[in-house]
């Protein structure tokens, strides 16, 4: 499957980053961290990803 360019602040800095996310038939959620801070972000992405549904969180 292609991978979807999802543009998303970093909960850390508040900057600007841009996640890509391969659609998964099911729940993913996986680290990575801040092209800008480096701090570590949870990335969780809904099965149904349909673009917006991707939550971040401090971790």
């Amino acid at each position: 499957m292609p991978l979807h360019s999802e543009a998303m602040h970093c909960p850390w800095c508040g900057e600007p980053i841009e996640l890509w996310i391969e659609p998964q038939a099911e729940a993913v959620e996986y680290s990575e961290d801040c092209s800008v801070c480096c701090r570590p972000i949870r990335v969780q992405v809904a099965a149904d990803y349909a673009g917006g549904s991707v939550c971040l969180e401090r971790e």
